[in-house]
């Protein structure tokens, strides 16, 4: 399961769940919120780590821009990456 697959799934479980939903809202005010939205996906079940989702994000972005018009130079420019750690909190 890719991470994005993994973040939809368990977005899909803390819609259903308020106390999962809160613990995930919550971790945003922690110190190191990635660090610590990370923490509680693996506690839900889901092997997340920091670097998976700016990878995920990165990937994404990487795709779409090899897409466009055969992703050389003349590529349109596309409005940064996909940031997966902010889409999972704007779907919740």
């Amino acid at each position: 399961m890719t991470t994005a697959e993994m973040l939809e799934e368990l977005q899909e479980k803390a819609r259903k769940d308020p106390a999962l939903r809160e613990k995930l809202l919550a971790s945003r005010q922690e110190a190191d919120p990635l660090q610590a939205f990370c923490r509680v996906c693996r506690e839900a079940g889901y092997e997340v780590y920091p670097m998976d989702i700016v990878c995920a994000g990165e990937e994404f972005y990487a795709a779409i821009r090899r897409s466009t018009n055969g992703g050389g130079e003349n590529s349109p420019l596309l409005e940064g990456e996909d940031d997966f750690y902010e889409l999972f909190f704007a779907g919740l």
